[in-house]
């Protein structure tokens, strides 16, 4: 990231993380495997409850599906520091797949997402540019208007410690 730590970025940027969600099944937030960090799937969620519900395009405007895009990021940052201690463990980011709940005929997914891939390059600079997907979908889980899942690739000297994250 040049030099710049991510966790001072994102403090400049007035962002604070919230607790990382729970998850809400049988799994894990994180799985490290290697230096390769996964992440399972961040809705827009605050304290167990979704900002927004709704399918993007009927109940959701697209303004308002950028907004869940970047509270599920805020969410996977969580997710991503309670696995490694800090943001500043992330070399780059790899992939950012996202999900979007859509009404019939809505076809603005990657604009959708572009809120969330605006923050990481936001946070991590260029080390937060990613490849991505961003799928429509007819529902999600609670009804939320987005999911994403990423990978994140650690720091090699991380990448050789254990971490809070399972290891394979």
């Amino acid at each position: 990231m040049n030099g710049v730590s991510a966790e001072r970025r994102l403090a400049e940027l007035g962002l604070e993380l919230p607790p990382p969600p729970a998850p809400g099944g049988e799994y894990v937030a994180a799985k490290k495997v290697g230096r390769l960090l996964f992440l399972s799937g961040q809705g827009p969620m605050r304290n167990g409850v979704p900002t927004v519900v709704g399918q993007v395009g009927r109940d959701v405007s697209l303004e308002q599906g950028v907004e869940a895009a970047r509270q599920a990021t805020l969410n996977a940052l969580a997710a991503i520091r309670a696995a490694t201690g800090s943001l500043d463990n992330v070399e780059e980011i790899v992939q950012l797949r996202g999900f979007v709940n859509s009404a019939p005929g809505f076809d603005r997914q990657p604009q959708v997402m572009n809120g969330a891939s605006k923050l990481l390059v936001s946070v991590f600079g260029e080390a937060g540019r990613h490849v991505r997907c961003a799928l429509g979908t007819s529902s999600l889980p609670h009804n939320i208007p987005v999911e994403l899942e990423m990978i994140v690739s650690l720091r090699q000297e991380f990448g050789a410690q254990a971490s809070p994250a399972e290891d394979s």
